[in-house]
Order: structure tokens, then C-alpha cells, then sequence
């Protein structure tokens, strides 16, 4: 058996008046916290963040350009689309490995790692990644 409770609740409608001036509280909100990121962005980032950042956004670019290919052309030589799709998201998760070893500000978790070895461990594992993916083709 349930508890009844004493207590009531009213539930009354919001007026157009209060819902169409917090719509527009969130909405200047909103676009003051995006320009605030974006400035800090482009004042913080160095150019070779800002370099992998372009890249980062050709390759998610380029996974959804081939999954949509996918679903509405055609998906006949499936091997080749799962090639192609997973050698996007596997040089996407390379390079967001070489980016976060690159970045400033991540010095103290890889104090022994320098910019040329990230690099040269970004190099050999887009090889071996490429190599699995020609392989896959057949």
C-alpha cells in the first residue's frame, strides 16, 4: 500500500511571455559561450594543433561523406566500404593519439615522448594501418 502524501501540486502553464525571453536567454548564452570558445581557440592553439585539427575534421568529413554514400548509392563491393570506413576512423584515432602527444599542454604525461618520435609512431602506424587496409581489399 502506498503512502499518501499531504502535500499538492499545481502545475501551471508558462506564459508565451517568460518562455520566448528564457528561449532568448539561452540562445545569447549559448552564442557568447561558442565565441568565447572559438576565441580561445584561436588565441591558445599553436599552429600545429590547429594543422591536426584540420586534419581531424577532413577525415570525420570523410567517414560520413562514405557512410551516406553507402546507405543511399550502393554498398556492393562491401569490402571495399569497410576498407575505406575503417581506415578513416583508424588514421582519425592515430592522429588524435600524435595531437594529444604534441599538444603543450599534456607535457607532464609525456615528458619522455618528443615531438619526433610522436611523430615517427604517428608515421609507422599509419603504414601498418594502411598495409592491413590494401591487404582487406584483396
Amino acid at each position: 500500500m502506498a503512502p499518501k502524501s499531504s502535500s499538492s501540486f499545481t502545475f501551471t502553464k508558462p506564459s508565451s511571455q517568460s518562455a520566448s525571453s528564457s528561449s532568448n536567454t539561452v540562445s545569447t548564452t549559448a552564442s557568447s559561450s561558442i565565441s568565447a570558445l572559438l576565441s580561445a581557440y584561436t588565441t591558445q592553439a599553436t599552429p600545429r594543433l590547429k594543422f591536426i585539427d584540420a586534419f581531424l575534421v577532413f577525415l570525420v568529413s570523410s567517414g560520413v561523406l562514405q557512410f551516406v554514400y553507402c546507405v543511399l548509392v550502393t554498398n556492393f563491393p562491401f569490402n571495399a566500404f569497410l576498407a575505406g570506413f575503417s581506415s578513416t576512423v583508424g588514421q582519425f584515432v592515430l592522429t588524435a593519439s600524435l595531437r594529444q602527444q604534441v599538444n603543450p599542454e599534456n607535457k607532464v604525461e609525456f615528458k619522455e615522448v618528443s615531438h619526433e618520435r610522436a611523430f615517427a609512431d604517428f608515421v609507422l602506424g599509419s603504414i601498418v594501418l594502411h598495409f592491413f587496409v590494401y591487404n582487406f581489399l584483396g
